[in-house]
This record gives C-alpha cells, structure tokens and sequence, in this order.
C-alpha cells in the first residue's frame, strides 16, 4: 500500500491506474463531464434551463425538448458506459495485483511450512531419538 499527498492510504493498483487516467486527455474529459453529469448541480441546472425554456423562451417547446433531450440522453448514456468500462478495467488491474500478491504469500507460506516441518523433524530426530541412546 502506497500513501498518496493527502495521507490516504491507497492500493498499489489503484495508484497506477489513477496515474494512466491522469496522463490521458480524453480520459480526463470523460471522467469531468462523467463526475459533473452524476451530481446534483447538473440536475439543478437542467431543471432551471428546461423550465425556463418551456415557459418563456417556445410556446410548442415539446418537440425540440424531446430531441434535446434524447441527444442528451444518447451522449450521457455514452459517458456512463466510458465510466463502466474505467470500472472494469480498474477491477481487473487490482485483481491482477490481489492475485500476483496472493500467489507470492502462499508460495511463502509453503516455504516457511517446509522449514517448520524440516526444523521440527531436526528436533524429533535429535530429542526423541537422542533419547533411546542415553
């Protein structure tokens, strides 16, 4: 585990993957708008901006309102699956590490059950065994 600037601890796969996201213009975008769209500012502006439109600016507003809003539906659908596979690709970096990690802990972990095993004959051998000869 790494400690990032504000001293949070962070996973090491979640260090590098932030680390390609922050190198990547077009990701940068994509994770602005997809943050911006998910908070309740954008819902506020959209409600302000629709209401305003339907009762001052068109008195028929309801077929550009539904292709306004159906384009923007299209694209911020987009937005959430850019999102989704940036979760994907995120999980399958950490399950990668989790798993080189957890390889490397058992193969421990076996060797140090070996020499446990081989210290504890040793120890057999000599008290036990040592033993019948006085």
């Amino acid at each position: 585990m790494s400690q990032s600037a504000t001293g949070v601890r962070h996973h090491p796969a979640v260090i590098v993957h932030h680390r390609r996201r922050t190198e990547d213009v077009q990701l940068r975008v994509a994770d602005a708008i997809t943050r911006f769209a998910g908070s309740m500012p954008f819902v506020y502006i959209h409600a302000i901006v629709f209401a305003v439109w339907m009762l001052f600016i068109e008195s028929n507003p309801w077929p550009t309102l539904t292709l306004v809003v159906s384009l923007e539906a299209i694209f911020l659908s987009t937005f959430v699956m850019i999102g989704q596979n940036r979760q994907a690709a995120f999980q399958q970096i950490k399950a990668d590490h989790d798993f080189v990690e957890q390889e490397l802990e058992l193969k421990t972990n076996t060797e140090l059950t070996r020499a446990i095993h081989t210290m504890t004959m040793e120890l057999h051998r000599r008290l036990v065994d040592g033993d019948g000869e006085q």
